[in-house]
């Protein structure tokens, strides 16, 4: 079973990019904040950055398990595991890491849309800056496709390099 991770700076478009694969590789679609909720894997609340704050090791644990009993059901031919922290998952689990891309002034309009607060957006925006996601996920070792959702994105396009590396 083919796993993809879906990471990048929240607002740059995995959870739009990581569905659209869903519906054309017909993978079973993961939703890491969902896991986050249901098994309520926050350590706390910071209030400064007004966000959670999630314990990755235990998320990673519970999304192994998650992609277990996935497996076990043999109802798809591969998970698409959607959060900016999945690629924090060990290279040997995953396939490919595909890690969205934004221009600045795009992903600033985006951020101010869904609400994030300012001292929020200020720290995305300089993560989107430094690559954090595409260089941890480097780090890591993972075999990456990077997409630019700037503009939108070609489905078809994405999904050959997916087709022609599985």
């Amino acid at each position: 079973m083919k796993v993809i991770i879906v990471s990048g700076t929240p607002g740059t478009g995995k959870t739009t990019l990581a569905k659209s694969l869903f519906n054309k590789l017909k993978f079973h679609y993961l939703d890491a904040n969902k896991i986050i909720s249901k098994y309520r894997l926050s350590e706390g609340y910071d209030k400064k950055r007004k966000t959670m704050i999630v314990d990755i090791k235990n998320l990673n644990g519970q999304i192994i398990k998650e992609m277990a009993d996935i497996k076990k059901t043999k109802k798809a031919d591969g998970i698409i595991i959607d959060s900016h922290l999945s690629h924090y998952l060990p290279k040997r689990l995953v396939d490919f890491c595909i890690i969205t891309k934004c221009d600045i002034k795009e992903l600033n309009k985006r951020l101010k849309k869904k609400g994030f607060h300012k001292e929020k957006i200020k720290e995305n925006l300089q993560s989107e800056i430094f690559d954090i996601c595409l260089n941890e996920a480097r780090e890591r070792g993972h075999k990456l496709i990077e997409v630019d959702t700037t503009k939108g994105f070609n489905t078809y396009t994405i999904y050959q390099k997916i087709k022609s590396k599985i």
